[in-house]
């Protein structure tokens, strides 16, 4: 996976052992870009653009330590994203101020392993969904195009441009510049690269043998004899998560 499709998580706790901790089960059940916090106002004042983030919800309590609480970071971070917040608390009073924020979920201390694997599972689960349902954007004869990723059949290569065919109901294709690894980036793993001028939905596969796949247009493409074995499963691994 590289930079641009990985994963942020961002760790925000008041306490190292903790904040160690959590950084050691978040890369135990991803590989996901973690940076970890010490307190709310370094957290806020951090650029990057995170998916996930892990926030102390009893941070800096006490109200004279001059730093915003975890639902005071949190409701700052509310006004311009949806990041997924998921509280971690040692108090169970403070559960219910998450609803407030729309917290995804919360892990109360000292964290279970296999409940936070449990959580991180639902969340990264829900991120990949999210991803997919979002528009691909494209820009043909002067003018920007928004797909629905799912409306998406297969991608080919034409000379230097690269044709999508579409599950639209004339099934239109659209013809744009742009090359077949970028695009691979930006649909991500619900499409395999059967072939190098090829990149297939796996939800509209229809069957396949070593050397083509049937989509469900009826449309046959290249299945290269290198990619048979990681194209396999990849297509088990989408059919146990559809």
């Amino acid at each position: 996976m590289n930079n641009e499709s990985m994963l942020k998580i961002a760790i925000c706790d008041d306490e190292q052992p903790i904040r160690d901790y959590l950084k050691k089960l978040t890369e135990k059940c991803t590989d996901a870009q973690v940076h970890v916090f010490a307190n709310g106002e370094e957290l806020l004042s951090d650029p990057t653009v995170y998916d996930i983030i892990l926030l102390d919800i009893s941070l800096n309590r006490k109200p004279d330590s001059g730093k915003p609480n975890g639902m005071e970071v949190a409701k700052k971070i509310r006004e311009t994203s949806d990041v997924i917040i998921i509280f971690v608390t040692a108090l169970k009073e403070y559960v219910f101020e998450g609803y407030d924020v729309g917290a995804f979920h919360y892990l109360l201390k000292p964290v279970d392993e296999q409940k936070f694997m449990e959580v991180m599972d639902k969340a990264i689960s829900q991120i990949k969904k999210e991803k997919n349902t979002q528009p691909l954007i494209i820009r043909m004869d002067g003018n920007y195009i928004k797909i629905p990723v799912n409306n998406i059949i297969y991608a080919e290569n034409e000379a230097r441009k690269i044709v999508l065919h579409t599950k639209n109901m004339k099934e239109e294709t659209y013809s744009f510049y742009e090359k077949m690894e970028v695009l691979e980036q930006k649909l991500g793993d619900h499409f395999f690269r059967s072939h190098r001028g090829f990149l297939v939905n796996l939800q509209e596969v229809v069957r396949y043998d070593n050397a083509n796949i049937e989509l469900k247009n009826g449309d046959r493409v290249f299945l290269a004899k290198q990619k048979y074995n990681d194209f396999v499963t990849a297509y088990m691994n989408y059919l146990r998560k559809a």
